[in-house]
């Protein structure tokens, strides 16, 4: 049994944390504050080869192992949860297309989406449906060679810099159950009827946009149906978001170390009858429950990532994702309860990470909803526990 990284993962964890030192913990407060686009972070991204984290070598990607996936994910949030977002639906969204795109469709996209050159999301959640995805209301009708879209997107990460944005639709409305009538299309950006109508205003998770999108008539090639066949959107979508699980419990335990990294060095520095607030025993008890769970939930994150190399791991996944998220929000508040009033304050950093960590609890399927996922793979002997 071994609890420790592998040296080709510390020392890429080594690279990441300096970038995200140098890069990204400088400015996140004060870029976020002022709604600023991180470009030159964006940039970096590209230079580090981080678009291509899930895209196979031969197209110019990382192909990254999933443990060293979740690093990623941990590590820029440490500095900005917001800005992961923008790595978080791309490489999700070229998962799907490297595990069931044709051929033609691998060769058109993943090695530019591996540079950056090209970005991309996933056009899953509607105003109507957002964890009941067959419930969505978006249809593609066949004429000729193309599949003419019409539907509202919404919450849609990185909506304008998506080209092209895979977009799960229903081919088949009338087929019961309703997943075996639905698939995805790769939209391209410039097609005609393709609008990106908004950008919703948000509590936190900022730093990248989260936008509405309107398919009004528009015209996408039966070549840019993913795989090449229909009826296959549900399953293709699924697999990619058992990877967004490992993505948003990575993302929950860099914002749970921030938020420690910021309770303990403000009980240092910060006085109260003549010394340090950390030498109290009740600031004390707060930090070690904050490290005590923090680690708890790195550990977790890990072997549900380890779980998705072995095979499908959907409740492993959600384990983790319902347990990681809970303890950013926990992590977040414990901080702000050691920083007292100037934890409220925007001139301190613990107020980003609470408004944060409260999305790590709804992103990739509501905690309430995974409950029930690893429930019933409890209950049918998918996975046991002891």
């Amino acid at each position: 049994m071994d609890f420790e990284l592998n040296e080709e993962q510390r020392d890429f964890r080594v690279l990441l944390r300096a970038f995200v030192d140098k890069e990204i913990v400088p400015v996140a407060r004060d870029w976020e504050h002022a709604g600023r686009y991180p470009t030159e972070i964006v940039d970096g991204f590209k230079e580090m080869g981080l678009f291509g984290i899930t895209i196979p070598e031969e197209y110019g990607g990382l192909d990254l192992d999933p443990v060293s996936f979740a690093l990623v994910f941990e590590e820029i949030s440490r500095g900005w949860m917001g800005v992961a977002g923008i790595l978080g639906s791309h490489s999700l969204a070229c998962r799907m297309i490297a595990m069931h795109g044709t051929d033609d469709q691998k060769r058109r996209y993943l090695p530019e989406l591996a540079t950056g050159e090209r970005r991309t999301g996933i056009g899953l959640t509607e105003p109507d449906a957002g964890t009941d995805l067959q419930g969505i209301r978006t249809t593609a009708r066949l004429d000729g060679d193309h599949y003419v879209v019409n539907g509202t997107k919404t919450w849609i990460t990185n909506a304008r810099h998506a080209d092209p944005l895979p977009v799960l639709v229903k081919t088949d409305p009338a087929t019961t159950p309703a997943h075996k009538g639905m698939s995805i299309l790769l939209v391209e950006a410039d097609t005609p009827g393709y609008q990106v109508t908004k950008d919703i205003p948000k509590l936190g998770y900022k730093g990248t946009e989260s936008c509405e999108i309107v398919l009004d008539n528009v015209r996408v090639p039966a070549a840019n149906l993913l795989g090449g066949v229909e009826g296959r959107g549900m399953q293709q979508a699924l697999s990619a978001l058992e990877w967004g699980r490992v993505n948003i419990a990575a993302r929950s335990v860099g914002i749970a170390q921030r938020a420690y990294d910021e309770a303990l060095a403000y009980s240092r520095q910060r006085k109260a009858f003549g010394q340090p607030i950390g030498d109290f025993q009740a600031v004390q008890i707060q930090l070690a429950s904050l490290a005590t769970t923090l680690q708890a939930a790195r550990l977790m994150a890990y072997w549900a990532a380890d779980q998705v190399r072995k095979g499908r791991a959907d409740a492993q996944t959600g384990m983790a994702k319902i347990f990681c998220s809970e303890v950013a929000l926990e992590s977040a508040i414990g901080s702000l309860k050691v920083h007292g009033g100037y934890g409220y304050s925007t001139e301190y950093e613990v107020e980003r990470l609470y408004r944060d960590s409260v999305l790590m609890s709804i992103g990739e399927g509501t905690n309430d909803v995974l409950r029930t996922v690893v429930a019933r793979s409890l209950s049918r002997g998918d996975v046991k526990v002891g």
